[in-house]
């Protein structure tokens, strides 16, 4: 973690002088006292105040950390990207054999974003949603699910019997859930608790009463 020292006529004084030199903002900072500064009598033997100033691991930084950490214990090597838009943190990994990373529909790759979810939002007051991504899994399975949705859904419009789905994470329910809820003929819903909750595909009369 980078910081510097710097003294002042007061705290104020001293950490602006640091803010400047980081190029970082207060919030992004944390300090402590080295040296208490003291007016000294008279003019003489005045002492300035010293602090110690560092910026703070953001989301991104700590992710990073946390994950190289992780892939070096697994022996795999991959080049990691991390940004953070507002509380969205996006992690992205490339290199040879990420299907390892992927795992059986994204199982492994769900394992960890989870860790990471874990290890980013301790102690912190604002959540952030974290997405780790690898060789742009997340979309294609996105499409996967969308097209799978539109099938079962004609399916259900035809059979008018429910179809139920092998159980999905949260994420990939919603991914369900958006795709179908402006379907004229079906709605959507969740059966089950975690981690074998289900999406159910059903017939919705109300809906077609109402066309």
């Amino acid at each position: 973690m980078k910081f510097v020292e710097k003294y002042g006529k007061s705290v104020e004084e001293a950490l602006r002088l640091a803010l400047i030199e980081l190029d970082a903002s207060r919030d992004e900072v944390e300090y402590e006292i080295i040296e208490e500064g003291s007016k000294g009598f008279l003019g003489f033997g005045a002492k300035e105040t010293k602090i110690k100033v560092s910026k703070k691991h953001n989301a991104a930084d700590i992710a990073q950390t946390f994950l190289a950490s992780l892939l070096r214990e697994m022996n795999i090597s991959a080049s990691i990207s991390a940004e953070l838009f507002d509380d969205n943190l996006s992690i992205n990994m490339a290199g040879e054999d990420m299907a390892i990373l992927i795992g059986k529909r994204g199982q492994t790759l769900d394992s960890l974003q989870y860790l990471i979810s874990l290890v980013v939002n301790k102690n912190r007051d604002e959540y952030v949603r974290v997405v780790l991504d690898t060789e742009n899994y997340r979309m294609k399975r996105k499409e996967t699910l969308e097209n799978l949705a539109g099938k079962l859904a004609f399916k259900v419009k035809k059979s008018r019997k429910n179809v139920i789905l092998e159980p999905m994470n949260p994420y990939e329910r919603r991914i369900i859930h958006s795709a179908l809820q402006n379907n004229p003929f079906v709605s959507t819903k969740s059966e089950g608790d975690e981690p074998f909750r289900k999406v159910v595909i059903y017939y919705d009369y109300k809906k077609n009463r109402a066309n």
